[in-house]
């Protein structure tokens, strides 16, 4: 789908830039009124402006459509991956086994600091 819409985007970006380039410029109706450049146009004298004018409407539009189109599209795509088969592996880590205490020893507090490492109690500031 998406690559259907991307060919006709193109096609009717190269047809919008081949029928600006068609058009004649504000100026050169003057000299057309004069028998300068009715006999070189195109369309005629008076039928190219109209014509062309109405077709740079049209693939316009349609220019904007695909844009507005291409953009949607871009923006929900469903995630994709390559690896899609692959297992996650498990990045946890186990835990030590606990040990049951041994019956007739007290349970005592453990800390998980050592000795060397346990906080001081803070000391108030000094009264005077």
């Amino acid at each position: 789908m998406s690559i259907f819409v991307i060919i006709i985007h193109i096609l009717v970006s190269v047809a919008l830039i081949l029928i600006v380039l068609l058009q004649t410029g504000k100026g050169a109706d003057i000299g057309a009124a004069f028998g300068g450049g009715s006999s070189q146009t195109l369309f005629g004298s008076g039928g190219a402006s109209s014509f062309l004018s109405k077709l740079t409407t049209v693939a316009a539009v349609i220019f904007m459509l695909t844009s507005l189109v291409l953009a949607y599209m871009s923006g929900h795509r469903a995630p994709s991956s390559i690896m899609t088969d692959m297992v996650v592996p498990q990045t946890e880590q186990a835990l030590p086994p606990i040990q049951p205490p041994v019956e007739g020893e007290a349970k005592q507090p453990e800390s998980t600091l050592p000795q060397a490492a346990q906080p001081e109690p803070a000391s108030g500031p000094a009264e005077k």
